[in-house]
């Protein structure tokens, strides 16, 4: 649920203009207030799920599932069609009487604040990946994805998955998602790491990793990212990638096997007219990048996928992706 020109609830919230949170309690009133007194738009959203839109989006259809926890209420059928929409397969742990996850997004000037109450998201339980339905696609995969909010509450879930991934020689990636996952989940990110194949964040998070973790420049996006690439692997066959956006500015990627050697990506901005709504830019990036892999495009690629899908992702309305479909790759 999202609203525009929310200076005043920012300032009543005590909330950032470019910020990611997680709801406490004195933020719990703001999902009423939103609905009582303002014009909200309702988009289907969760980080990851977003992201499993955008790589449904590129590819054919069924090509992509998305597993989570969700309750049996009016904003699970939502999800459930906004994914229908984009080809995207579900394989969600339904939870009969609790509520769905939601996310309130305050929208100034092309800014977004988002304040995420994660509901029965925090419920998944790491049996479901075994069950009959999800184990055989967990098994016939070949990327994974996770985005960084799930280690608040599934760290074991992630581990598991990241760990078979490994093992199996898969591409396992991890997106930051937001800078206060490094900040105050650090110790759950290093269980992860080691697993993981690609990382992707914006500046804030890596100025957050860098923060954390005592590196000395926290505006050095290809030093960090060089820190990053460099951290011990449990696969060594296969080196690592960290790739950081820094929204109309520059990309920045590097690889293991080339770690002093940063490759800088610019990006295609637009006017400030063409710009609807950044929120969930950053997903769809991560959406296009991990498409262009599954269908065999290279870095490069990638990340020019993943801006592309950015770009038509900020001129709607929310994490929305443009109808008739564009080609992406």
């Amino acid at each position: 649920m999202q609203v525009r020109n929310g200076e005043k609830l920012l300032q009543k919230y005590g909330l950032k203009a470019n910020d990611a949170i997680l709801a406490d309690e004195k933020h719990a009133p703001i999902y009423d207030e939103l609905v009582t007194e303002h014009e909200v738009t309702y988009v289907a959203g969760g980080a990851a799920q977003n992201a499993a839109r955008g790589a449904a989006y590129v590819l054919p259809s069924g090509s992509v599932v998305y597993t989570g926890a969700v309750g049996d209420d009016d904003l699970a059928e939502q999800l459930k069609e906004a994914n229908k929409r984009e080809g995207l397969d579900q394989v969600y742990l339904v939870k009969k009487g609790e509520k769905t996850g939601a996310c309130a997004v305050v929208i100034t000037g092309h800014y977004r604040s988002l304040v995420t109450t994660l509901r029965v998201a925090e419920k998944f339980e790491k049996s479901h990946l075994s069950s009959p339905e999800v184990a055989p696609l967990i098994k016939a995969a070949k990327y994974y994805y996770i985005e960084g909010y799930f280690l608040t509450h599934g760290v074991e879930s992630a581990h598991e998955l990241s760990s078979q991934a490994s093992a199996a020689g898969k591409t396992f990636i991890l997106n930051f998602s937001a800078p206060f996952i490094a900040q105050f989940f650090k110790a759950q990110l290093e269980q992860i790491l080691p697993y993981t194949d690609v990382v992707i964040g914006n500046e804030a998070e890596a100025e957050a990793w860098a923060s954390a973790t005592g590196y000395p420049d926290v505006k050095d996006l290809a030093g960090i990212a060089r820190s990053i690439v460099l951290l011990p692997k449990s696969n060594a066959s296969r080196g690592r990638v960290v790739v950081f956006t820094q929204g109309a500015q520059n990309t920045v990627l590097v690889t293991a096997d080339k770690p002093d050697e940063p490759k800088i990506f610019p990006v295609d901005a637009l006017t400030d007219e063409e710009i609807v709504d950044t929120n969930g830019a950053g997903d769809a990036f991560a959406g296009g990048f991990i498409g262009a892999l599954v269908a065999g495009k290279d870095l490069d690629g990638a990340v020019l996928a993943g801006h592309k899908l950015a770009r038509s992702c900020v001129q709607q309305v929310g994490p929305q992706y443009p109808w008739p479909k564009l080609n992406i790759l």
